[in-house]
């Protein structure tokens, strides 16, 4: 390969519970590569048994990146993501290690991959505004004033989806324009570096049984004991990972809100629509070569590999 040419940066994306962490294990060991989580909720300490972060002897020797990053107590953003993970691939030239990405967070891959819009920076103040705001009217009141400001973003975004209404509105009036107009202004690539795409696509009624047995070996794991000390450590309520797919539902157990059976129901039916969205996501990009099975397959591996060597 050409000294002066970009070097090669592997993302393996699918949906959860594809075996997307096996894979790049196993294609770490084959092609002396390290593993880089693209995942927002594995980036939080002491949120382990909900959100699949590979065991110790799950890694087999092979070094991982960005898990157990921020405190629970800090905010998650794909531009924070960005930072640490440009650090990382540093590190990784440097070493000369193939960086191998498990991205389960898309929008963080392309924050990655193609940069951000120049947004202004939140304002606590601000949303605590619009929150209050959103309580004080009837359902869809945020949308309509989005739709008034930026006709373009409302037309994504989904009435229901409060995040990212208060995002957009938010932006709106701290950049005085358009969040859809912040978007077309000039982003900032990321340089030196050729993604190759594999997509990882299991047949739906596999995933969802693999989606359910998952979620019946995290409760056995202890997952429900690791949530009642995350809410006896003293963590705010409010924290973010709380939020995550499982932790609001067996919060909810442990408060005497909902029943266990139920909860583990809410969770598996979340995960699946989660997954659902996942490939929606992904199947928006072109560049994804895709592998129809899930990763801890042995066809699947050597498709992979090949996949791999043929652009190296």
């Amino acid at each position: 390969m050409n000294a002066n040419a970009d070097s090669p940066l592997i993302a393996i994306v699918g949906p959860t519970a594809s075996g997307k962490s096996a894979l790049a294990v196993w294609l770490a060991e084959q092609l002396g590569g390290e593993v880089v989580a693209c995942d927002s909720t594995q980036l939080y300490r002491g949120f382990d048994a909900g959100t699949a972060k590979p065991a110790a002897e799950e890694r087999e020797g092979v070094a991982h990146h960005l898990i157990d990053v921020l405190d629970p107590r800090e905010e998650s953003t794909a531009g924070g993501y960005r930072e640490r993970a440009i650090t990382v691939l540093e590190d990784l030239r440097a070493r000369k290690r193939l960086p191998i990405f498990t991205v389960g967070t898309g929008l963080y891959l392309r924050a990655l991959l193609e940069g951000l819009a120049n947004a202004p920076t939140r304002s606590e103040e601000l949303r605590k505004r619009l929150r209050a705001s959103v309580a004080a009217h009837p359902p869809g009141h945020l949308h309509r004033i989005l739709k008034r400001m930026d006709p373009v973003s409302a037309e994504k975004i989904a009435p229901g989806d409060e995040q990212k209404l208060i995002r957009a509105v938010e932006v709106c009036l701290l950049a005085k324009k358009p969040l859809s107009e912040v978007h077309r202004a000039g982003r900032n690539p990321l340089r030196g570096w050729r993604p190759i795409k594999i997509g990882l696509s299991p047949e739906r009624e596999a995933l969802y049984q693999r989606i359910h047995a998952r979620t019946d070996a995290m409760l056995a794991a202890g997952w429900m004991e690791e949530v009642r000390g995350l809410l006896a450590s003293g963590l705010p309520a409010d924290a973010k990972p709380f939020d995550f797919i499982g932790y609001r539902e067996l919060s909810a157990v442990l408060n005497g809100e909902m029943k266990l059976d139920e909860a583990k129901a809410s969770i598996q039916q979340a995960t699946r629509r989660y997954a659902k969205r996942q490939l929606t996501w992904f199947r928006r990009d072109t560049q994804i070569q895709w592998l129809f099975g899930f990763g801890q397959g042995a066809r699947i591996r050597q498709q992979a590999l090949g996949l791999v060597r043929g652009q190296l």
